[in-house]
């Protein structure tokens, strides 16, 4: 049987309390899940990319199944 494989992008900029109720919930939907960290540039950006990249896997720190990305 083939994993589930789930995808959550967003600029998350600053990072939530919401967006890390949807990544936990998730997380229980998919035997991995990848958190996708981007720069939007129609958006003034408050972090650089890789400051809210590790701000997101700190936060996601305690859920082994989760990914975090950035471009």
């Amino acid at each position: 049987m083939s994993d589930k494989i789930g995808l959550f992008t967003g600029s998350f900029d600053p990072m939530t309390n919401g967006h890390l109720d949807i990544i936990e919930r998730a997380s229980k939907l998919f035997d991995k899940l990848y958190v996708g960290v981007f720069y939007n540039p129609h958006k003034q950006g408050f972090l650089p990319v890789e400051n809210r990249k590790r701000a997101v896997e700190k936060a996601v720190a305690h859920l082994d199944n989760v990914e975090v990305l950035a471009s």
